[in-house]
């Protein structure tokens, strides 16, 4: 399983979440997904053990989880290969709605002058 594999079941990125935010020992984490069985939580922690977003440190016990987001770098960077069509399109949409608004105000502000008579008179003394 590679990083994106992992990232695509919920339940892993939801687990990754909360381990960004504190380190838990694995019955916490189950814990928190009590409507998971403690196994499947196990499994999930192993997969994202094994595609390194999760590290676990053995207490006694218990296995004490944190994440690690650094391999996030990897989509990261996937994603900021795409950014540069996505800003492209999104300046373009943006010219166009200033475009069209811009447009609009003209006809209405026309519009305006030729039914208002006083606005025919303000625009003819001015």
């Amino acid at each position: 399983m590679d990083l994106y594999d992992a990232l695509a079941e919920p339940v892993r990125r939801q687990i990754v979440e909360l381990l960004a935010r504190r380190r838990l020992p694995a019955r916490r984490v189950a814990e928190a997904f009590g409507h998971i069985s403690r196994p499947a939580v196990s499994r999930h922690l192993r997969l994202l053990r094994e595609v390194g977003l999760v590290h676990a440190q053995l207490v006694g016990r218990e296995r004490i989880y944190r994440a690690d987001i650094e391999p996030l770098g990897e989509v990261e960077t996937w994603i900021a290969g795409l950014r540069p069509g996505w800003e492209q399109r999104l300046d373009a949409l943006e010219t166009e709605v200033h475009r069209t608004r811009r447009e609009r105000g003209r006809r209405v502000g026309g519009e305006a002058q030729a039914t208002d008579p006083a606005a025919t008179t303000q625009a003819q003394s001015a």
